[in-house]
C-alpha cells in the first residue's frame, strides 16, 4: 500500500477523460445548460469511471445554500423514527436534496449543538421533531432564513411549518374508547416525561377524557432507560401487585405494551376479558405477537413524506406555496386486546 497522498480529482480530469471542455463538464454535472444527450452520457461515464465527486462547497459559496436537508430526531433506537426517515427519503430522492440526520437523545442541550452544526452548513431546509425547544435553539431556527418543518406534533406553536398529529386528541380518543367498552379501573404505564413532551400530552388528553366520565387513573408507573419490552413486563407485574383490581392498562408505546401482554398471558390472565390493554404507535414489528395489541397509528411515514414535500416545494420556485400546518388523523386499531361491547 502506497503512503503517497492521492491528488483530489478536478473538473480538468473529467474534461480530459471525456474529451469535452471543463465548462461543458460543469454544466453536465450541475444539470444546467443545453448539452446533447451523447455528450452528457460521455461526461457522466467519465466521472463514474474516475470516481469523481463534485465539490458542492464551491457551488454553495455562490448560492449560499447546499442541497442538504437537516433532519433532527431524538432517537434512532426508537422504532418510530426510522419510519419517519423512510417517508422523508422517499420524497427527497425525487429531488436534488439529500437528508442528513442528527440525533438529540431527547436532550435540549444536544439539540442546540446539533442544530448549530446543521445550520452552519447552510442547508436548504430543516426538519426536526417536536415543538418544544430551548430559547437558544428557537432563536437559531427563527434567524435561519430557511424552510423549517417541525414534525410529530401539532399541539403548540411552530416556528415556520409543522406536520403531525394532536397527541392530546390521541390520548382523549383512547380514553373515551376504553371507557365506552366498559372498563373503569384504569392504569397508565409510560416513560418519564420531562423531555418526552408528546407522551406527556397524550397522558394529559387521556386523563382529561377519563375525568369527563368521572374516572380517575387508578394507578400509574413511569420508567426511563432500558429495554422497553422488559420494562413493560416488570411494570405490569409491579402495578398489578400494587393494584390487583385493575381492568385496563394503557401503555404510552407499543413496546412496553407488548412486554405487558406477554407477562399477562404467562400468568393465564384473560385479555381482554379480565384485563384490557392498549399501546400507541402502530409498530408493525408486533404483528407476530399471540394477540394483536390495540394501538393507535401515529402516521409516522406520512408525517415524513408531508414534511419533505413542504421542504421540496419551498425550494422549487415553480411550485405553489404549500400548507404550513398539516394535521394528520390517527385511528384506533382495536386489535384483540380492547374488547368491544
Amino acid at each position: 500500500m502506497s503512503n503517497t497522498p492521492v491528488r483530489p480529482l478536478t473538473l480538468r480530469d473529467v474534461s480530459e477523460a471525456s474529451g469535452v471542455s471543463e465548462m461543458t463538464v460543469s454544466r453536465v454535472l450541475r444539470n444546467r445548460g443545453d448539452v446533447s444527450e451523447a455528450t452528457r452520457e460521455r461526461v457522466l461515464k467519465a466521472a463514474r469511471d474516475l470516481g469523481y465527486v463534485p465539490n458542492k462547497i464551491a457551488g454553495a459559496l455562490a448560492s449560499q445554500r447546499v442541497n442538504l436537508v437537516g433532519v433532527i430526531i431524538p432517537s434512532l433506537s426508537n422504532m418510530v423514527f426510522p419510519n419517519v426517515l423512510t417517508g422523508i427519503s422517499e420524497v427527497l430522492e425525487q429531488t436534488e436534496l439529500q437528508p442528513v440526520v442528527g440525533v438529540t437523545d431527547y436532550s435540549p442541550e444536544k439539540e442546540e449543538r446539533v442544530l448549530y452544526e446543521m445550520l452552519s452548513w447552510r442547508p436548504s431546509g430543516l426538519i426536526l421533531a417536536g415543538l418544544e425547544h430551548s430559547e437558544a435553539a428557537r432563536a437559531m431556527l427563527v434567524a435561519s432564513g430557511i424552510p423549517i418543518v417541525e414534525i410529530m406534533d401539532v399541539d403548540g406553536k411552530c416556528v415556520d411549518s409543522m406536520v403531525g398529529i394532536s397527541h392530546r386528541r390521541a390520548g382523549r380518543e383512547m380514553g373515551n374508547a376504553i371507557v365506552k367498552h366498559g372498563y373503569s379501573r384504569i392504569a397508565f404505564l409510560g416513560t418519564k416525561m420531562p423531555m418526552d413532551h408528546r407522551a406527556r400530552k397524550r397522558f394529559e388528553g387521556f386523563t382529561e377524557a377519563l375525568a369527563k366520565h368521572g374516572i380517575e387513573i387508578a394507578d400509574q408507573e413511569f420508567y426511563s432507560g432500558g429495554s422497553a419490552l422488559l420494562k413493560g413486563r416488570e411494570m405490569t407485574q409491579q402495578i398489578l401487585e400494587r393494584t390487583p383490581d385493575l381492568d385496563f392498562i394503557y401503555y404510552s408505546n407499543d413496546m412496553i405494551g407488548a412486554g405487558g401482554m406477554l407477562w399477562l398471558l404467562e400468568q393465564g390472565i384473560d385479555i381482554p376479558g379480565q384485563i384490557g390493554i392498549a399501546g400507541f404507535n402502530g409498530v408493525e414489528l408486533l404483528e407476530g405477537l399471540p394477540r394483536r395489541l390495540a394501538t393507535m397509528d401515529a402516521c409516522r411515514k406520512e408525517i415524513g413524506r408531508k414534511a419533505a414535500e413542504i421542504i421540496a416545494a419551498r425550494n422549487d420556485s415553480d411550485a405553489p406555496d404549500p400548507d404550513r400546518i398539516v394535521e394528520l388523523t390517527p385511528r384506533i386499531d382495536f386489535g384483540d386486546t380492547l374488547k368491544r361491547r
